[in-house]
C-alpha cells in the first residue's frame, strides 16, 4: 500500500475543514502536516478540534516537510500567497479561484516563476454523480454534445462543469446574462438548520453562453447549496441522446431508443451491514463510477476533494496535470464576464488571455 499523502494547509475555516475530515476518515491515505492560520482564535480552534500542528507563519509548516500545500484562503489573499509559495519552490494545490479579478489573474500569470508547480482543487467534476455523467458522455453514447444546461454550482464551479460536459477548452464565447430576485423562506446554511421562519431575497443568475456551435445555459442561486426546497438540475444534449438529471436516453440505432437511470449505490441501507459509505453509480447495467475511497465515510464533495489530493500526488510524480492554473483562470474569467454582462445588460464576447499560451 502506498504511503499516506502528507499535505499542509494555509487557512483553517469552513472550507479547510473538508481536508481535515478527509484525513481523519482515511488516516492510512492522508495526513495533515499542519495548518497555518492568521488568527489566534482559529489556531486554537483547529488545534482543539482536529489535533493537528498549527502555525502562524508558513516557515513553521514547511519545516514539517509536506509534499505540497493546500491554500484555502479568501480570494484577495490567494494571489500573493501563490506567488510566495511558488517563489520558494513549494508545490501548491490551490482552492478556487486563484485570484479575485481579471487584473489579478493576469498579474499572477506574468509574475509566477517558470518552475511553479500549481494545480487547482476544482472538485465538481470529481463528485460521484457528475463523474458518472461525464463518463457516460465520454463513452460516446450521446454522440457529439452540443448543449449543457447547468444549475449546480456558482460562478467558476458552474463554468468548469459546462466546459467539461461540452468538451470546451479556451474557445471564445459570446454571452449575455441577467439577475432575478425572488422571495424565499430561508433554509439551512453553513451554521446549520434555521431556528425560525424567515423570508429572504434569493438572487438568481442566468446566463446564455455560445461557444460556436455549442450552447450552455448557466443558472444558479446560492440557496441551492443548502436549501431543502431549491434543487440542482442538469441537462446535457447530444445528437444521439441526452441526460436529464438522473434520466438518460440515447439511440442504440436510429430506430431503437434506450432509456436508463443513474442509480446510486450506498452500503449500509435497508438492513445492509457493510457499514455506511458510498459505493458508486450505475446505469443501464454498467458501472459509471466507483468510489476509490470506500469504505471511508465521506460526503460526495469530500470524495471529490480527496480525489484532488490523490491527483496532486500523481501530478508531482508524473507531471500530468489534472486541473491546471490555466483552466481555473479561464473558469474564473468567464464567471467574471457573466457578472459583468448581468450588471451592464449587454452581450459580451471573450478575448484572448495570457494563460492561453500555456
Amino acid at each position: 500500500m502506498a504511503k499516506p499523502i502528507v499535505f499542509g494547509l494555509v487557512g483553517g475555516r469552513w472550507r479547510a475543514e473538508f481536508y481535515f475530515r478527509i484525513a481523519q476518515a482515511l488516516p492510512g491515505r492522508f495526513r495533515v502536516a499542519g495548518c497555518v492560520a492568521q488568527s489566534e482564535t482559529t489556531r486554537t480552534r483547529v488545534k482543539a478540534d482536529w489535533n493537528i500542528p498549527v502555525f502562524n507563519k508558513i516557515d513553521g509548516l514547511l519545516n514539517e516537510q509536506p509534499e505540497f500545500v493546500v491554500t484555502s484562503v479568501p480570494w484577495a489573499a490567494s494571489e500573493p500567497l501563490l506567488l510566495e509559495l511558488a517563489s520558494r519552490n513549494v508545490p501548491v494545490l490551490a482552492e478556487t479561484p486563484p485570484a479575485s479579478d481579471l487584473e489579478g489573474l493576469t498579474r499572477l500569470w506574468r509574475t509566477l516563476p517558470d518552475n511553479a508547480r500549481i494545480q487547482v482543487a476544482e472538485q465538481y467534476a470529481f463528485q460521484p454523480l457528475h463523474a458518472a455523467r461525464l463518463a457516460f458522455v465520454r463513452s460516446g453514447k450521446l454522440g457529439e454534445i452540443s448543449q449543457a444546461q447547468v444549475s449546480v454550482a456558482h460562478g467558476y464551479h458552474g463554468i468548469s462543469l459546462i466546459r467539461k460536459f461540452l468538451n470546451i477548452g479556451y474557445e471564445n464565447v459570446v454571452l449575455r446574462a441577467f439577475e432575478f430576485k425572488s422571495p424565499l423562506i430561508a433554509g439551512p446554511d453553513r451554521s446549520g438548520p434555521p431556528s425560525e421562519e424567515k423570508k429572504i431575497e434569493s438572487l438568481q443568475t442566468i446566463a446564455w453562453l455560445q461557444f460556436g456551435q455549442k450552447l450552455a445555459v448557466f443558472d444558479f442561486t446560492g440557496d441551492q447549496y443548502f436549501s431543502w426546497i431549491r434543487s440542482q438540475r442538469l441537462l446535457v444534449r447530444g445528437e444521439r441522446g441526452e441526460i436529464n438529471n438522473l434520466e438518460g436516453c440515447y439511440l442504440d440505432d436510429f430506430r431503437r431508443p434506450v432509456r436508463i437511470r443513474f442509480e446510486r449505490n450506498d452500503a449500509g441501507q435497508t438492513g445492509n451491514l457493510e457499514g455506511y459509505y458510498h459505493k458508486g453509480y450505475g446505469a443501464g447495467g454498467e458501472d459509471w463510477y466507483q468510489n476509490p475511497f470506500a469504505p471511508g465515510r465521506l460526503s460526495d464533495d469530500e470524495i471529490a476533494v480527496a480525489t484532488c489530493l490523490e491527483l496532486m500526488r500523481r501530478y508531482l510524480e508524473t507531471g500530468k496535470s489534472f486541473y491546471s492554473l490555466a483552466e481555473a483562470s479561464q473558469d474564473h474569467y468567464l464567471s467574471l464576464m457573466i457578472g459583468e454582462a448581468a450588471r451592464r445588460a449587454r452581450t459580451l464576447e471573450s478575448s484572448y488571455q495570457v494563460w492561453q499560451q500555456s
